[in-house]
């Protein structure tokens, strides 16, 4: 059995919300996200002054994507399925998740395993899990 990589592709990726993120999320704690093997760069990605780097073109080849991480998720998870969007910034700030939102990959914490940079593999989980609390 063999398989091709071609751009149209996707990663199904088991994502879960606790400590109250749900909330943000159409009070669903799990959800299946399907996402492209490749992303285009992130801003940090690219270097202003580099004219290469910093040109944008329509379509993207796969040598100017990069492989699909979590930080790509959490980008997609905040544009396309966050359903508050008032309160946006409990979740994620600055292009990664908002300090006190614990972050598991596979059951491991995303520290062990790259953070942001982890490349996501298709059946992967990735639990967010707010740690804050009131009192």
């Amino acid at each position: 059995m063999t398989s091709s990589s071609s751009s149209t592709e996707q990663l199904k990726i088991n994502v879960d919300f606790g400590g109250g993120l749900e909330i943000l999320f159409d009070n669903k704690r799990s959800h299946v996200v399907s996402l492209p093997l490749r992303v285009a760069p992130s801003s940090s990605d690219t270097n202003p002054t580099d004219p290469i780097s910093s040109s944008t073109t329509e379509s993207a080849t796969a040598d100017e994507t990069r492989p699909t991480d979590v930080s790509a998720l959490i980008d997609h998870l905040k544009d396309n399925v966050l359903s508050d969007r008032k309160r946006a910034g409990l979740f994620a700030e600055n292009g990664t998740v908002r300090p006190g939102v614990l972050v598991l990959i596979n059951d491991s914490d995303w520290e062990l395993e790259g953070e942001g940079s982890y490349v996501l593999k298709d059946g992967d989980n990735v639990s967010f899990i707010s740690t804050l609390h009131g009192g």
